[in-house]
């Protein structure tokens, strides 16, 4: 189950790779390090009403504007993060998976919970 997540989440990555013009490893960092948690800024100024976290992020963003030079060193320190835990017998795909798919996910679902409650 894992190697099939971790394969069609690789393969949606690489497909926005092509289209966009971006490298995978760019597009990684995109989407892991901007889109995500800027999504969730949003959530939590949904639940502030205010406009702090969002704004913030996007501060920060903008700070990272030439984030292109650094893309392969915050991918490869992702990796390697990642591989940590074969320490506790996660595979990289096993700990892609956890950390990039069912984490971020988690962190949707009680969000959006406490925006709803």
């Amino acid at each position: 189950m894992y190697n099939k997540i971790f394969t069609l989440v690789r393969n949606a990555l690489l497909k926005i790779s092509t289209v966009s013009g971006f490298t995978y490893q760019e597009v990684n960092i995109i989407v892991y390090f901007f889109l995500i948690p800027f999504s969730w800024a949003c959530l939590l100024d949904v639940l502030n009403g205010s406009y702090f976290f969002s704004l913030t992020l996007i501060g920060i963003m903008i700070a990272l504007s030439l984030f292109r030079k650094y893309a392969e060193k915050l991918f490869i320190l992702s990796v390697m993060f990642l591989l940590h835990f074969q320490k506790v017998n996660l595979n990289y795909e096993r700990a892609s998976v956890w950390i990039c798919v069912w984490l971020p996910i988690a962190i949707y679902v009680i969000l959006i919970t406490l925006i709803l409650v």
